[in-house]
């Protein structure tokens, strides 16, 4: 055939050629057809028994990751030795603090204090680490806290009975009635808090049941609590932590972290 001159096809196995030269022209040429539509359709049964390969999803919710200064910044040369960081499997709740040190701070002492808290907790104390996984100041920079990685579900060590699946923020200083508690310090946390819930999203306006693991809590080793997902110190432990000045303004730090993580208004949290 013309449209076939100067195409040279790969050989046929020699067993099929020798089947092929015992049927009659026709019989041979539907026989070939046969073996090609068998080997077609045992490809296509292949591929399509392989496992598809998806694209990991983002949450629904989500927020940009702020900017948080690294450990190394004000630990320096004041780490101890310290085991390796724990880890739960997601966050789903933050607690609120605050340090209970003084307010009228430059905010470039920022990390002498934070170093100050840290040998306080792992000397004083005897803690592994620092408590908290991260401390914003009232200049409203953030800080990670506790080691182990700011993007990850670090286990941490600042609200006894709830420190599993949740995270810990502190605010540089003491937030009592009438204390005045810097903007860019709310703005910080809410930010914060929306990208720590987010990479599980999860509403910081909603409540959570959350267990708890020492009855030095204000609940009962093993008994479950709902409580808020963006919560202060004290819904969970007896003190009057982050102060009432800072728990006065948290029904907005969930607000601007919903809004933060792109949720709709659905009336007051």
């Amino acid at each position: 055939m013309k449209g076939l001159r100067g195409r040279r096809s790969a050989p046929l196995p020699r067993p099929l050629l020798v089947a092929l030269a015992c049927l009659p022209g026709l019989a041979a040429v539907a026989a070939l057809v046969l073996c090609v539509g068998g080997v077609e359709q045992a490809v296509t049964a292949s591929l399509a028994a392989r496992p598809v390969q998806r694209a990991a999803q983002s949450p629904a919710h989500s927020a940009a990751r702020p900017r948080i200064v690294p450990r190394s910044v004000w630990v320096a040369d004041a780490a101890r030795p310290q085991p390796a960081p724990r880890y739960d499997d997601k966050v789903v709740a933050v607690f609120v603090h605050h340090t209970d040190s003084p307010n009228g701070y430059d905010c470039a002492d920022a990390p002498r204090i934070i170093r100050y808290l840290y040998a306080g907790q792992t000397g004083g104390r005897d803690w592994d680490d620092i408590g908290y996984n991260f401390l914003v100041d009232r200049c409203g920079t953030i800080y990670e806290g506790r080691a182990g990685g700011t993007g990850r579900p670090v286990t941490g060590a600042h609200t006894q009975g709830f420190n599993h699946r949740t995270t810990g923020i502190a605010a540089l200083g003491t937030f009592t009635s009438g204390v005045p508690v810097p903007q860019a310090m709310v703005d910080s946390i809410a930010a914060l808090a929306a990208w720590k819930l987010g990479l599980a999203d999860v509403d910081p306006r909603a409540r959570v049941r959350l267990t708890s693991s020492n009855s030095g809590s204000r609940y009962a080793a093993g008994a479950t609590a709902a409580l808020p997902v963006l919560a202060g110190h004290k819904e969970a432990y007896m003190t009057s932590c982050p102060g009432a000045a800072l728990t006065a303004r948290l029904p907005e730090i969930r607000r601007t972290a919903a809004r933060l993580q792109g949720r709709t208004f659905t009336g007051t949290p």
